[in-house]
């Protein structure tokens, strides 16, 4: 509890406490969370550098930098910082509009734990990308593990849901333009010069003015479908990228070792673009995100997709969300399905008397890989003259998990992925089941009447010891 303010109201004192997001603020495990996140924030002892001392009698060794560092400012909170990425996820807003929105909501500053409200921003947005890549794969698990733990505490859904699942994949497309081989080979030639440039090395030729001309050119032929042109378009590109890529290994010894270890870097995927051709297979689509695959999944509206696939994990009934799992290189469908169910036991090892899945729905794409998966039953309508009638009354819940697919991905940022590289599609494919459980809880909390009037009277007669007569009122509607 924060110091009474005599000239300031209350948050608590402000706002409705039967508002679902006020109901939830009381019931999610804060203290189970911070718990589990702080020993990854502790600051952590460095082994110094060695450096030479120069003083009246000679030369002496010293290290610096060594020991356990108080310097820096104090950290935000755990519950400030989770509750920020609870609630982006949760209403779908960007690392800026969330902390806008957060100063200006009273609801949103209850649910990050604040006592009285605050009229400026939480944190910088950036703080936001700091604590995410701190927490890494497994806190954003740990994070979603809570949601889960919150809805059996609310008795939202019984234990005993969580032996069948149903399971399915999508795609999580990253944040790259289509990727055409005329555009790949033209953003490929003016990264490379400007970092030549940049590095100081003197390049004979830099093609800037004939690579807009071509790309112009390319776009031109492709859209008028004048594909015997476009080649010898995409050839001459082609052509000019190699010149300048073997004109910068020649002078690369010129630059510095960071600045040519960074330069190899980018040479390697420029060479691969330069190299590859209509029908290759492992191509690379997108010169600044090489994890980027092409993933066909038989739609007629968009024929291909490029990101990664994402598993999804869902209650039978309930339609909770109890895992979600990127998989990079564009595996089969049921290759996956051993991954995400070794992620949903571990989301669901600390639940009192939750048993692990026993049953999983999925489609046809996830035949094949019984004996993988085993002593876990799989059915899907391949084996339909085999089941009984309770296994064919489940599968027909199967298809459940296709419009909560459409929400997690519309509502809930799934649709594009912004982070960088594979680590990056997997929190934000765990961030995003998370504010999809989040929002599940808060319809939870309206369906089943968790906030009646007697729960808030007693929490503020424990709090403040105050009865509001506001709150005995019927309330009327216009």
């Amino acid at each position: 509890m924060s110091t009474p303010d005599f000239f300031r109201s209350r948050l608590d004192a402000m706002i409705d406490l039967r508002h679902p997001l006020a109901v939830l603020a009381n019931r999610m495990p804060w203290t189970s969370i911070e718990a589990t996140l702080t020993p990854i924030f502790e600051r952590r002892a460095r082994e110094g550098r060695a450096s030479a001392e120069v003083d009246l009698f000679g030369t002496a060794p010293k290290l610096a930098g060594a020991g356990l560092s108080a310097a820096g400012r104090a950290r935000l909170s755990i519950r400030l910082m989770a509750g920020l990425l609870y609630l982006k996820h949760a209403y779908n807003e960007s690392d800026e509009s969330v902390c806008e929105r957060w100063a200006q909501d009273v609801y949103f500053q209850y649910f990050c734990g604040e006592d009285y409200f605050q009229p400026r921003l939480p944190c910088d947005p950036t703080n936001l990308v700091r604590f995410r890549q701190a927490l890494g794969e497994a806190g954003v698990e740990e994070m979603l593990a809570t949601t889960i733990a919150a809805a059996v505490q609310m008795k939202a859904v019984r234990p005993a849901e969580f032996e069948r699942v149903i399971v399915d994949t999508t795609v999580q497309e990253k944040a790259i333009a289509y990727p055409t081989d005329s555009r790949l080979l033209e953003v490929a030639r003016g990264k490379l010069a400007r970092l030549a440039q940049r590095a100081g090395l003197t390049l004979k030729q830099t093609y800037e003015r004939e690579g807009k001309q071509l790309r112009r050119r390319a776009g031109g032929y492709a859209h008028a479908k004048q594909f015997k042109r476009l080649r010898r378009v995409l050839k001459r590109q082609r052509t000019i990228l190699g010149r300048l890529l073997r004109d910068i290994e020649r002078k690369l010894s010129g630059a510095s070792a960071e600045q040519q270890a960074s330069l190899r870097v980018w040479l390697e995927r420029a060479w691969r673009i330069c190299r590859q051709r209509a029908k290759d297979k492992h191509k690379l689509y997108a010169l600044h995100a090489p994890e980027v695959e092409c993933i066909s999944k038989g739609k007629a509206r968009q024929p291909y997709e490029f990101g990664v696939k994402v598993s999804l994990a869902i209650t039978e009934k309930q339609g909770l969300i109890v895992g979600a799992r990127s998989f990079a290189g564009n595996p089969y469908d049921g290759h996956t399905l051993a991954g995400q169910l070794e992620q949903t036991n571990i989301l669901l090892q600390d639940l009192p008397g939750a048993p692990r899945p026993k049953i999983v729905l999925a489609d046809l794409g996830f035949r094949g890989v019984d004996a993988d998966v085993a002593p876990v039953q799989l059915i899907h309508r391949g084996m339909h003259k085999t089941l009984s009638t309770t296994q064919r009354k489940w599968l027909k819940r199967r298809q459940a998990i296709e419009p909560i697919i459409g929400h997690v991905k519309q509502e809930h940022g799934m649709r594009r992925c912004w982070l960088k590289g594979q680590n990056g599609d997997a929190l934000h494919a765990v961030l995003c089941a998370t504010g999809y459980n989040l929002r599940w809880l808060l319809r939870a909390i309206v369906r089943l009447g968790l906030a009646p009037v007697f729960f808030v009277l007693a929490w503020l007669r424990c709090q403040h010891n105050v009865l509001p007569e506001t709150l005995l009122a019927p309330r009327t509607t216009a």
